[in-house]
């Protein structure tokens, strides 16, 4: 197993990796890679990109082939096509991805809106997932936190969207980034100020795309509607009849997905393992990346699941 470790305090973060467009099925995916060997396929949440992966891909690049994408609309992704933002739409562009690049199953990673793509994807296509890891996954809560802005509520209210979308545009782009820092990291002071300066760039470059207001709207609408799916497409449901190797991680601090969350999927997914990220937030993979990587390591290596075929 190669190790790699990240720059010490003090030092400047690593930046992104490069990565390229792909096109799936007529939907055009921006993919950041690093590493190879067994393939991992790393998914953001709502309102990120590839580029919350970075300090794991670099954790991981020695043993395995990590691919980061931009789901559709986010990033440097284009729009999906027919403008859905729907999870099950997710699913297909993430699965699509998987099928053109390796056609094998992968290690799936995803995070927030992304570990509930991930879990749909593992649990309707089992055969394209080796294992799932699970970082504060957003699954349905009767408690759900939509952040500390009264009127982000209001981005659910089909009439009141594009009012709310354009009140917040006024905000200066240095500012929402802190707004957002501020809300998935439990300690925001010790974000980086080379990364801090790297999200501005890539907020910005977001907001002028036209499609940025309704990546982040209906987006949120399709994750919110899943509370009221019921029967077999219920996410709760399909956790429950997961057979892939699961990794549950959560942040102790997380403002965005109660930590109750991580702990009824831990419970409900048959044989996960569960790891509390305790000084974490929502974005356990960038705030403690070693902890991540750790328990990864430590899941597909006790079943036999690993780096190599």
């Amino acid at each position: 197993m190669t190790e790699f470790t990240l720059p010490g305090k003090g030092q400047p973060p690593l930046p992104p990796w490069p990565g390229s467009t792909a096109d799936v099925a007529g939907q055009r995916l921006y993919v950041r890679r690093a590493g190879s060997g067994t393939p991992v396929l790393l998914v953001h949440g709502l309102g990120g990109s590839a580029t919350n992966w970075t300090d794991l891909m670099a954790l991981l690049a020695g043993d395995y082939d990590c691919h980061a994408i931009d789901l559709p609309g986010f990033g440097r992704s284009a729009p999906p096509v027919g403008g859905d933002y729907g999870i099950d739409a997710h699913v297909r562009a993430a699965l699509g991805y998987i099928r053109n690049t390796w056609g094998a199953p992968v290690h799936l990673m995803g995070n927030s809106l992304g570990g509930a793509v991930a879990l749909r994807l593992a649990a309707t296509s089992p055969e394209s997932v080796r294992s799932l890891t699970l970082i504060s996954a957003a699954l349905p809560s009767y408690r759900p936190k939509l952040g500390s802005d009264p009127r982000l509520p209001l981005l659910l209210v089909p009439g009141l969207a594009p009012l709310v979308t354009r009140a917040l545009a006024r905000h200066s782009t240095r500012r929402r980034t802190e707004s957002i820092i501020n809300l998935c990291f439990a300690d925001p002071a010790g974000v980086p100020p080379e990364r801090f300066a790297e999200a501005v760039e890539e907020l910005r470059g977001r907001r002028s795309t036209p499609w940025y207001g309704d990546a982040l709207t209906l987006s949120l609408r399709s994750l919110l509607r899943e509370y009221l799916v019921t029967g077999g497409s219920n996410l709760w449901r399909q956790a429950a009849q997961l057979q892939t190797p699961t990794l549950v991680i959560h942040g102790r601090r997380d403002k965005l997905v109660p930590f109750a969350v991580g702990v009824r999927a831990a419970r409900v997914i048959p044989n996960a393992r569960f790891v509390v990220a305790e000084d974490a937030g929502h974005v356990a993979q960038l705030e403690q990346p070693e902890l991540v990587a750790a328990a990864f390591r430590a899941l597909v290596d006790d079943l036999g699941i690993g780096a190599r075929v």
